[in-house]
């Protein structure tokens, strides 16, 4: 019994829903297979009947039946390549959109762990591989099949003693194909590693332009991208030389067998057992039959490839999703928040026994305070206000909303709570109007525009040329760092959260473009909770209260003037700071 690998299965499942389509793929191929076989047939007839001067058929009978058959294999051709594509196409759409959906779905640090051009690789060209394993491999293997079983059965009804000599070359192929197959799929699988690291080279050169030029990368990259592109090739020549010698050796065995058969064919003929037209008809269904078996043969490149493209595409479909419980809440929430005994550490310390991100964190923060964060680079603000909306999940104790442990409610409804604006500002090429509507399922236009004015952006609005439906480009390439920021800023007052959090949410803004989006933000704090992080101390002076982080965990809580007069860290800080600006 054969054993199909479970990758295959599950493939398999997924082209269910559309056998239907499949069964007239199927149709079609018999078809073909069958026009194949009846050719020697007719050869054999012709033969027989029209050049022995026994010709009892009008010479036009010929083109016409020739020209016949041949539509009928168009048609059938066409019919089975038509569908299979068809179902192939949908499949390809099917497992994208598996893979996109579990991206949206995946835990935050699943980005930390998997890197951009390995996911975009596998999206796009790894799924790719699966469906040529499909539309190739199973034509290939369904056709071929069906044609060496028509012509076989040919070659039995035309003299079974020649057939048994070409029977040999069955399992001669079947052994060569099994040698090869499992060094196949090894290479296969570093070629897709491979191609991924490739791909990971050309995003990150794309994306760092201004990078590399200023500190003049381009000798480094051009290195990275030729040692990756050499690896690709070196896989690529082990995977052809390897696939490509079963062709030749399937090539010299049947040439071995067509040798074996002219031998006995010519015996059979002097001993009046084996005419012309018969001998003409055995020869060109073993021709006939040579294409089938090359193309079985070959069935084993595209099949190893296939199936380690499928256990990588699976693998992204299989990855653990965000939780999915949860209540849901149906009011806005009043913004209390509660940091009770919270330990945090990133899965990759816990595999290094590292120090925790976070540990003994206590904190209560009342609904419609403003909390700002501070301490040196490392100190663990940004883990803590991630935890927030649960981007990582606690090691241990709990965080509480209103009194729920958030653990409790649905993240879409947690979430739904909160904005931020990061100093990391991620921008749609879309117009202006959908970035600041983000996510909104019915937009409200005047909403939008009261979110713009109140980011001041009614300048920059008023001077693009489609105003507030001018697309921003890729991240907002075709707005200035302010502009992008302001409208980040936008987006979080369009939403209207109970909750806000801003990191650095003015780092990238010239001074008057700071003092009218402080005012803005001022505005938009009034009334809600808000988690400040802030290296500029001087922006957070007006905070309720100031928590300050050292080496992930708190050492000191209290307002601006409290923290100074107490002389201690914060005050060490803001006399660090405020030399260094002077």
């Amino acid at each position: 019994m054969i054993k199909i690998p479970p990758h295959i299965r599950r493939l398999l499942a997924i082209h269910m829903p559309y056998k239907n389509r499949l069964m007239l793929a199927f149709f079609g191929m018999m078809i073909t297979a069958a026009t194949t076989a009846v050719l020697p047939h007719l050869l054999k007839f012709i033969t027989n009947r029209g050049f022995t001067g026994q010709q009892t058929f009008s010479y036009w009978m010929v083109p016409l039946v020739l020209i016949g058959l041949f539509a009928i294999r168009g048609a059938s051709t066409f019919l089975s390549s038509y569908m299979m594509t068809w179902v192939s196409a949908r499949v390809l759409n099917e497992l994208r959109a598996q893979m996109f959906t579990r991206l949206l779905d995946v835990p935050f640090d699943y980005y930390h762990k998997n890197t951009l051009g390995r996911t975009i690789n596998s999206i796009m060209f790894e799924v790719q591989q699966i469906i040529e394993m499909v539309t190739k491999v199973l034509t290939s293997m369904v056709l071929s099949s069906l044609t060496i079983i028509w012509l076989l059965g040919t070659l039995f009804n035309i003299n079974w003693k020649l057939t048994i000599v070409t029977l040999v070359l069955l399992p001669v192929n079947a052994a060569i194909v099994r040698a090869t197959g499992a060094r196949l799929k090894k290479l296969n699988q570093q070629s897709l590693q491979v191609n991924g690291e490739l791909t990971q080279v050309i995003e990150e050169t794309m994306r760092a332009q201004q990078v590399i030029k200023i500190f003049g990368g381009q000798h480094y990259e051009k290195t990275r991208f030729n040692t990756r592109s050499e690896n690709l090739r070196r896989t690529t020549m082990k995977i052809t030389s390897t696939f490509a010698a079963t062709v030749p050796i399937t090539h010299l065995m049947t040439a071995f067998a067509l040798s074996v058969v002219v031998v006995v064919a010519l015996n059979l003929a002097n001993h009046g057992q084996l005419n012309a037209g018969q001998f003409y008809a055995f020869a060109t269904a073993m021709l006939l039959l040579l294409q089938p078996l090359k193309q079985l043969a070959e069935v084993n490149g595209p099949l190893q490839r296939g199936i380690a493209a499928a256990e990588a595409v699976f693998h992204l479909i299989d990855t653990q999703s965000e939780r999915s419980d949860g209540k849901i809440l149906t009011t806005r929430a009043q913004g209390t928040v509660n940091f009770i005994n919270v330990d945090f550490t990133y899965p990759e310390q816990e595999q290094t026994a590292s120090l925790p991100a976070l540990s003994d964190i206590n904190l209560h923060i009342k609904a419609g305070e403003t909390i700002a964060f501070v301490g040196m680079s490392g100190g663990g603000k940004s883990t803590l206000v991630s935890l927030l909306p649960e981007f990582y999940r606690t090691t241990k104790g709990e965080i509480r909303l209103d009194g729920q442990a958030i653990s409790s409610i649905s993240l879409t409804s947690l979430r739904a709570q909160i904005a931020m604006v990061s100093q990391n500002v991620v921008l749609f090429d879309d117009t202006l109007a959908a970035n600041i509507a983000y996510g909104a399922e019915n937009p409200d236009p005047e909403k939008i525009l009261l979110a713009a004015k109140a980011a001041y952006l009614d300048e920059v609005i008023h001077n693009l040329p489609e105003g507030i439906h001018t697309k921003v480009g890729n991240n907002g390439s075709r707005l200035s760092g302010g502009q992008r920021q302001r409208l980040a800023i936008a987006r979080a007052i369009y939403k209207d959260a109970p909750l806000l959090i801003l990191d650095e949410a003015t780092s990238a803004l010239d001074t008057e473009s700071e003092r009218y989006v402080q005012a803005a933000l001022d505005e938009l704090m009034r009334g809600r909770t808000t988690l400040v992080i802030a290296h500029r101390l001087s922006t957070i002076e007006r905070a309720s209260r100031i928590v300050v982080l050292s080496s992930g965990r708190i050492v000191e809580v209290g307002t601006h003037q409290q923290l100074l007069e107490k002389d201690g860290a914060y005050a060490n800080l803001y006399r660090l700071q405020f030399s260094k600006e002077t």
